[in-house]
């Protein structure tokens, strides 16, 4: 499976070839652009090196990054695919989990509209919860980890507000 058969795809040029590695990880994430802003397209544009530096002031320190995920869920439940399960989405930077480094490498990245200290959506969640079902019938995935989680130190995301509980009892 390449792509969720459920998710709006738009295609994102910040992926490369995924080598011959089993994907056994997903990481969570959290994003919102401007920082505690919601319901917008700027993280489509980001993930597509489309965003307007001029549009926010923020927008001028992140407007060259090349960044992606494989999905990415707004907090209406809107799901959003940049990435095809069988490339790299650039979501997880210098990283390391189980003394595996390059997290990207092996794992699939899932970017929940939202910030730390803010709950998720129950829609997010049911989006969520849907996405990792669809994934776990095609990838033996072993391990369900937020960014946090394989760049301690360097990232917060998912954060405290994201509740595990509501995705741990997925089969």
């Amino acid at each position: 499976m390449k792509l969720l058969n459920f998710a709006k795809y738009i295609s994102s040029p910040n992926c490369s070839p995924r080598e011959s590695t089993v994907i056994d990880l997903i990481v969570i994430h959290n994003i919102s652009l401007p920082p505690r802003q919601f319901g917008n397209d700027f993280v489509e544009k980001f993930f597509t090196n489309q965003l307007d530096k001029n549009s926010h002031p923020y927008f001028e320190e992140i407007y060259n990054l090349k960044v992606s995920a494989h999905i990415f869920i707004k907090r209406d439940g809107e799901i959003i695919q940049f990435v095809p399960f069988d490339k790299k989405a650039w979501h997880a930077g210098e990283s390391k989990f189980k003394n595996r480094e390059n997290c990207n490498d092996f794992s699939i990245g899932i970017e929940l509209e939202g910030v730390d200290d803010l709950d998720y959506e129950e829609t997010q969640y049911q989006a969520l919860k849907k996405i990792i079902a669809t994934i776990k019938k095609h990838y033996p995935i072993k391990n369900i980890v937020g960014h946090s989680d394989i760049a301690p130190g360097r990232k917060t995301d998912p954060g405290q507000s994201f509740n595990w509980e509501k995705i741990n009892e997925i089969g």
